[in-house]
């Protein structure tokens, strides 16, 4: 069995996510003290590359990270390579994730590379404003096709899910915010029109413009992991078998994570894991 690291290595300089503070790590006590070294960390859930649950973009019930089971979590999947296709504040569409040529099927896990994890903290080409706020994100399109395709959940490169400038980054920096109605040559309306869906469990019709791939998202079950990185270079365009390993733990809204991908299981093939129901 090969097992290959998505994830980016966490320490106290590890950035948050626009907004939201790093962590911190003190030793709480030490060796040459009381013979045994101890420390604690004081962590946002969204710092490094980390999964989140339904509860942090949605009331719906059960979504929370002790509410995911591993046959949620592990399962068969397609690492997609859109970074010849993608540039700063690029939209994803369904045409680009389609066009790597991977095969996509239905309750599968997703992994999306940009490229743009070369921008994060400690990486060749760091730049932290580009990463977090100028990096590809998905559109309405894309939201629609996984609900049609219905991925069970999927990963990305990058801070957000979100477009970047489809969050509230947008009003955090309205500096960024008028560079990219600029870049696109229209209104931040014309680009991210409102959307509609209708709130579970209260069936109140919803009209927003930000976190589609929150708010909407979530509610329906399709969540999402952020921050993928590690070896992700080593093994695009391929099936595999994936999994996330947050903690479990009751409460939880997201949970940073390890999220691997395996290849060559044994007799366990990646088509084996067809028939594992896509529920937690």
């Amino acid at each position: 069995m090969q097992m290959v690291d998505l994830s980016h290595t966490m320490s106290v300089h590890t950035p948050g996510w626009v907004g939201y503070s790093s962590n911190s790590m003190y030793y709480a006590q030490n060796i040459q003290t009381v013979h045994i070294n101890a420390q604690r960390i004081d962590t946002a859930l969204h710092v490094g590359t980390h999964i989140d649950g339904a509860l942090h973009g949605s009331d719906v019930p059960n979504g929370d990270m002790a509410s995911y089971g591993l046959n949620f979590l592990v399962g068969k999947a397609a690492i997609v390579d859109i970074s010849d296709k993608v540039e700063d504040w690029s939209i994803i569409t369904p045409d680009m994730i389609e066009a790597a040529g991977v095969p996509i099927e239905e309750d599968d896990i997703l992994i999306v590379h940009t490229g743009y994890h070369q921008h994060y903290q400690g990486q060749p080409k760091q730049d932290l404003e580009r990463y977090f706020c100028m990096a590809p994100g998905g559109g309405m399109d894309l939201l629609h096709w996984m609900f049609k395709k219905k991925i069970r959940w999927w990963g990305i490169d990058v801070g957000t899910a979100d477009h970047p400038m489809n969050t509230t980054i947008r009003n955090m920096r309205p500096d960024l915010a008028k560079r990219f109605e600029t870049h696109r040559g229209k209104t931040m309306e014309e680009i991210f029109p409102d959307y509609e869906y209708v709130h579970k469990p209260s069936g109140r019709l919803v009209r927003s413009n930000v976190f589609p791939f929150h708010n909407w998202a979530f509610q329906e079950g399709l969540t999402h992991a952020e921050n993928i990185g590690g070896d992700i270079d080593k093994v695009l365009n391929r099936r595999a078998i994936i999994g996330a390993f947050p903690w479990k733990y009751e409460g939880l809204e997201a949970c940073p994570c390890r999220i691997v991908a395996f290849f060559d299981c044994g007799d366990m093939k990646v088509e084996d894991f067809a028939g594992i129901a896509g529920k937690r």
